[in-house]
């Protein structure tokens, strides 16, 4: 047994050990940033916004699914069947036809929903825009992830009777959230790997989780170390993220957003390791070797009535939530020319 002398030198040499891995992580950290720049620079101007035909939209949806049927999974299996069949309806009357992907899980059958609109010149090429719609148990689940829903649905709408070069397929996604969150029973881990199997040349997938809220209030935007040396402070922005592999998607999905829409955005391009780097739809299609990014307000980074029963439809900023939309479709159009 040492003397008390050699133990304080002992945790003191510990501490400073404790000191410089986190400077070198925050080091590492830093030189990925800027290694991959963002293209363009943040809107920084007055946030114009206002209610509209979009924003009525999203409203409307975000109603039915969190608000009439409210928390859906296998734990509730009438709600799920419910959410399901006002998506495929919702499609329907737009003059898609969905296709759904049924498969077993929790004792009952799952269902991927998907549409498309098939590229006039390279029909083979597929971009993935896609969002889950069952909610953690005892939560409504209005911003996680019903907003990403709502959006999945708009831009289906929007977007009916245009002309991309490549096929764009738009999906709702079941079993996002635990027990299902990572496993093989996860809806978008189902469909990538059927992608997979198929050989689908996907050249893009565009995870829409939890868009629906924002605050000007400074300090209303928490972060993981070592992101808070990074990235502002206020959670009035979208966010685009990516991992490395993805960077060249994250880097034109950002460029076209800033290009074509007035709202504050961030990305980043950053290892799989990061906390909440990898924690949506996304994560699936970087299993199966396909490009992919997460759209998102950062979730639990921003909103607090994450995975609660407080999260309702009373909390999102409808016409906020629009404005991402409308930037949303100009990201689209361009990665599908």
């Amino acid at each position: 047994m040492g003397s008390w002398k050699s133990k304080i030198i002992s945790r003191r040499a510990l501490w400073r050990l404790a000191y410089l891995a986190g400077f070198l992580l925050v080091v590492a950290m830093v030189a990925w940033w800027l290694m991959f720049p963002i293209p363009g620079s943040s809107y920084a101007g007055e946030v114009r916004v206002e209610e509209n035909d979009l924003s009525r939209e999203l409203q409307r949806h975000v109603k039915a699914l969190a608000g009439d049927i409210g928390d859906r999974g296998t734990y509730k299996p009438e709600s799920y069947r419910k959410a399901a069949d006002y998506i495929a309806g919702e499609f329907a009357s737009l003059g898609y036809t969905p296709r759904i992907e049924k498969y077993p899980a929790g004792g009952m059958d799952c269902s991927n929903i998907e549409v498309q609109i098939t590229g006039s010149n390279s029909p083979e090429k597929i971009l993935v825009v896609g969002a889950h719609y069952d909610t953690v148990q005892d939560s409504p689940g209005a911003n996680d992830n019903t907003s990403g829903v709502a959006a999945v649905l708009a831009l289906a709408r929007m977007m009916k009777d245009s002309k991309p070069g490549c096929t764009i397929k738009f999906v709702a996604f079941a079993n996002e959230e635990p027990p299902y969150f990572q496993t093989p029973a996860m809806g978008s881990m189902v469909y990538a790997k059927g992608c997979k199997d198929r050989g689908d040349k996907i050249i893009g997938m565009i995870s829409l989780e939890t868009i629906g809220y924002y605050s000007d209030e400074e300090n209303s935007q928490r972060y993981p170390t070592p992101f808070d040396k990074i990235y502002p402070t206020t959670g009035n922005f979208i966010a685009f993220v990516a991992n490395v592999q993805s960077r060249d998607l994250m880097q034109e999905s950002i460029d076209a957003f800033r290009k074509n829409c007035d709202f504050p955005s961030e990305g980043g391009a950053v290892p799989d390791v990061a906390a909440g780097i990898g924690w949506s739809d996304h994560w699936a299609f970087w299993q199966h070797g396909y490009k992919a990014l997460m759209v998102t307000d950062t979730a639990p980074f921003r909103y607090r009535y994450y995975h609660s029963r407080n999260d309702t439809p009373d909390k999102l900023n409808y016409p906020r939530m629009a404005k991402v939309v409308e930037g949303l479709k100009a990201v689209i159009s361009g990665l599908a020319e």
